[in-house]
C-alpha cells in the first residue's frame, strides 16, 4: 500500500498530526465501500491482504503532490498536515505517478503534542527506535489495522461512524514497557506491530503499539 506524505518545501508539516493523517487514511481506504466485495477496489485490496502487507512511504510537494490526488486513494488532513493511502497493488505495479516520488530521507523534527482526547485510539511510537517520519508512516497504518481487528464488531462500526479518528504518539522507555507488558499479556484491545526488517529496524522490532479498541 503506497502512502504519499505532503511535505511542502517551505511550510513543513508537523510531525505528529502528519502522521495521524497517514494512519488515519490507510484506515479510511481499508473500510471504504470501494473495497467490498462488487466494489472498484476489492480485488486489488483483496489480494493484498491475502499477501505480505507492506506499506511503503513517499514524500511529494507541489504540483507532485496534486498529481498523487490523481491516483485511488483517500487523503486526510489534520490540523493542516496531510496524507494520502492508497488502493494497495505489487511493488512492482505502482503507478507511474507514485513510482517517482521518493522514498528515503523523509523525516520531520519530533513535536510536542498534548495529550490524545480521552476515547480515541492512541498509536503508540517506541521512541527509542528512532525511526523516520517516512517508516513511521508505514508503521503507525499497520498499527491501525491490526487495532481494527482487535474492535469488536459494535466498537468498529461507531469508530467508522465517527470517521476513524484515532492520536499517534511517542512513547518513552517507561510507557513503553507497560505497553509491551500489556501485549505480553495479550490484553484486549493492545495491538503490536512487529516489523520484518526491511528497512531501518532490526527483525522482530515491536514499533508501535495501539490501544483503545
Amino acid at each position: 500500500m503506497p502512502i504519499v506524505l505532503h511535505m511542502p518545501k517551505a511550510e513543513p508539516p508537523s510531525r505528529t498530526p502528519l502522521l495521524e493523517a497517514a494512519a488515519r487514511a490507510v484506515a479510511l481506504v481499508c473500510v471504504d465501500e470501494r473495497v467490498a466485495p462488487g466494489g472498484p477496489w476489492h480485488e486489488p485490496y483483496a489480494g493484498w491482504l491475502d499477501a505480505r502487507m507492506r506499506k511503503i512511504a513517499r514524500r511529494a510537494r507541489g504540483a507532485q503532490w496534486r498529481t498523487a490526488q490523481e491516483v485511488d486513494g483517500v487523503t486526510v488532513a489534520v490540523d493542516g498536515c496531510e496524507a494520502r493511502a492508497f488502493v494497495p497493488g505489487p511493488v512492482d505495479e505502482i503507478d507511474p505517478r507514485l513510482g517517482r516520488l521518493q522514498i528515503g530521507g523523509t523525516d520531520l523534527d519530533h513535536d510536542q503534542p498534548a495529550e490524545p482526547d480521552p476515547g480515541i485510539p492512541v498509536i503508540w511510537i517506541d521512541t527509542g527506535l528512532e525511526m523516520s517520519v517516512g517508516k513511521a508512516a508505514a508503521q503507525v497504518g499497520h498499527g491501525a489495522m491490526l487495532l481494527m481487528a482487535e474492535m469488536s464488531r459494535t466498537r468498529l462500526e461507531e469508530w467508522i461512524a465517527d470517521g476513524c479518528p484515532l492520536a499517534v504518539r511517542e512513547s518513552g522507555p517507561a510507557r513503553w514497557a507497560e505497553l509491551t507488558a500489556a501485549v505480553r499479556r495479550s490484553e484486549p484491545g493492545v495491538a503490536a506491530v512487529v516489523d520484518a526488517g526491511y528497512t531501518e529496524v532490526k527483525p522482530g522490532s515491536l514499533t508501535v503499539i495501539a490501544t483503545g479498541g
